[in-house]
């Protein structure tokens, strides 16, 4: 082991024993030691060999020790288990400008984050800016540093991709050059996580089209160069390749292009046996191309009904349109109002009145405040004055704004024995209640559905929010059968949150189907903390729709006058 590799470890201790709380000097102690080392002009090696590590000024038997330790074997026990009682993301949040090791050990300690993920969707919530000596702006830093940090991760959550895809194919459209244009893979079948951006183009002067593509201003790399197919990296990290085709073989390539892999292979089986080839050039019977203008003309060949790019993931939907069973799935345009909104009596940044404004231009007809229970300190959790204040003012504004409506909710924390914040007098007062899990999530499967299950058999509960606990690329959901949480909340009468929040979109769209056929209802929440935040609906309609939802399927449907015997337990 080199010097260099010797002083990284000696400083990484250093920071290690700051965010553990030890003595400072004890941690200056290995900062100066990994400076010293650095700084040798004489061979590490030799020094231990000859022992004369001890007589360099600073080093006691301790330190001495552990550096003839990593020269000898390359590596150090001590360092590794220290490494081992803290958790690995701490140490990552160090890579964010700003964040020392004591701010790092106060965002911990405080609000129990242990990873860039987490602490991303803290500042989303506005929790880092009232802890003691962060505030407005470290709070904005810190969110700037994490999205800095995420940039070459390999993986993307859905809004970033589709921002920059639709920067792309807005600038081929507007060249005047192609003819017809889409993002094609896993983003046009709105997945939740996208690794790379595909866009399918057609055009008769392919040369012009690619030089376009590949000067773009997001363009940081092109990586390859073709007349029909280009790749580059854009600006974040993201790669995108380009493909351009005549424009008869367009439909056969945007479908191909979409995927998913298990609808392809799926669609080729059933086209076999038809004795029809399907590839990206088109549909073949011998040697004769079937001519297909769209997409639905080739679903047509096969006697099916057109199949939306969000169900294409070999999920039944190829019995389903062959037996007219796709059912018409829910739209951004069906959407009535809002559930589960955060104002600033608890961790929002905006009032209530902010809100029913924004939601009114947006054109729903009412909004569910909800903001955090008492337990939910962190987050300003309401105590019963607070409620009392708040409803009060949400009667004002009932009055002002005619035509539209604020409905009293409350997002009670599920405590880990099941039960929820408020004496039932309090909870009679809602209109409704979000129940939802955030904390102690590493609990056994048993455990976690059986304290949730518990929550549903409330009857003071109307929604389970967020069911798994889930955050996208940094939090994996909590252990808990879902079929035994499905069932319940059917026999309840509660309803499964789609949670709109692109970090959270929870439930997976992979549940929603069998909780659909189960008889669950839905309810699409942006559980919005700033204003903004409210346009993440269009990403928990995305979920439902891969999730094979309908209009029938999701509460926020249905007109005010429905909510009482909705919500009535």
């Amino acid at each position: 082991m080199d010097k260099r590799e010797i002083s990284e470890i000696l400083n990484d201790i250093g920071v290690l024993l700051e965010i553990k709380g030890e003595s400072f000097f004890k941690s200056k102690a290995y900062y100066e030691a990994s400076r010293t080392i650095e700084l040798l002009e004489e061979d590490i090696e030799t020094l231990v060999k000859e022992d004369r590590l001890k007589d360099i000024k600073g080093f006691g038997e301790a330190l001495t020790k552990k550096i003839s330790e990593l020269v000898q074997t390359g590596k150090l026990e001590y360092y590794d288990e220290l490494k081992k009682s803290i958790p690995q993301g701490l140490m990552e949040m160090l890579r964010i400008p700003g964040l020392g090791p004591k701010k790092v050990r106060a965002i911990h300690e405080q609000l129990g984050i242990d990873s860039i993920g987490e602490l991303k969707y803290a500042c989303v919530e506005n929790r880092l800016r009232k802890l003691p000596g962060f505030g407005d702006k470290t709070q904005h830093k810190v969110l700037e540093g994490i999205e800095n940090l995420g940039k070459y991760a390999g993986r993307y959550h859905y809004p970033f991709a589709e921002a920059m895809a639709d920067e792309i194919t807005t600038s081929l459209k507007a060249s005047g050059l192609i003819i017809r244009c889409s993002e094609a893979g896993s983003l046009r079948r709105k997945k939740e996580i996208v690794k790379d951006i595909d866009i399918i183009a057609s055009s008769d002067r392919s040369q012009e089209v690619m030089e376009v593509f590949t000067t773009h201003p997001l363009v940081v790399q092109v990586t390859s160069k073709g007349t029909t197919k280009s790749s580059v990296v854009l600006a974040g990290g993201i790669n995108a390749d380009l493909r351009v085709v005549s424009d008869e073989e367009y439909p056969y390539a945007l479908h191909h292009f979409t995927g998913s892999k298990e609808h392809n292979t799926a669609l080729r089986h059933i086209a076999k046996q038809e004795g029809i080839k399907v590839n990206e050039y088109g549909l073949f019977r011998g040697e004769e191309l079937i001519k297909c203008r769209s997409e639905e003309d080739i679903f047509k060949v096969f006697g099916m009904s057109y199949i939306p790019p969000e169900l294409r993931e070999n999920n039944g939907e190829l019995e389903a349109a062959a037996s007219g069973g796709i059912p018409r799935l829910l739209e951004m345009q069906h959407i009535k109002g809002v559930f589960h909104a955060h104002s600033n009596y608890s961790d929002g940044s905006n009032t209530i009145e902010e809100m029913v404004k924004y939601c009114m231009d947006k054109g729903y007809k009412y909004l569910g405040i909800t903001d955090h229970s008492q337990t939910a300190y962190y987050a300003g959790g309401l105590k019963v004055d607070d409620i009392k204040r708040q409803h009060e003012e949400i009667d004002r504004l009932n009055e002002k704004y005619a035509g539209f409506k604020v409905l009293k909710g409350i997002e009670l924390d599920i405590l880990p024995d099941g039960s929820v914040d408020y004496d039932e007098d309090t909870l009679e007062c809602f209109d409704f209640t979000i129940a939802s899990v955030h904390s102690s999530f590493k609990m056994d499967e048993d455990k976690m559905t059986e304290r949730v299950i518990k929550a549903i058999k409330n009857r003071f509960v109307n929604i389970l929010g967020h069911p798994t606990g889930r955050l996208l690329l940094s939090r994996e959901p909590f252990k808990i059968s879902m079929t035994e949480i499905i069932n319940t909340a059917v026999d309840e009468g509660v309803i499964l949150e789609i949670n709109a929040n692109p970090h959270r979109l929870d439930l997976d769209w992979r549940f929603c189907k069998a909780a659909k056929e189960a008889g669950c209802k839905f309810v699409i929440s942006p559980d919005a903390h700033m204003l903004d935040g409210i346009d993440d609906m269009v990403y928990g309609v995305n979920i439902a729709r891969k999730g094979w939802l309908t209009v029938e399927d999701v509460i926020n449907t249905m007109d005010l006058s429905k909510m009482d015997k909705l919500f009535s337990r």
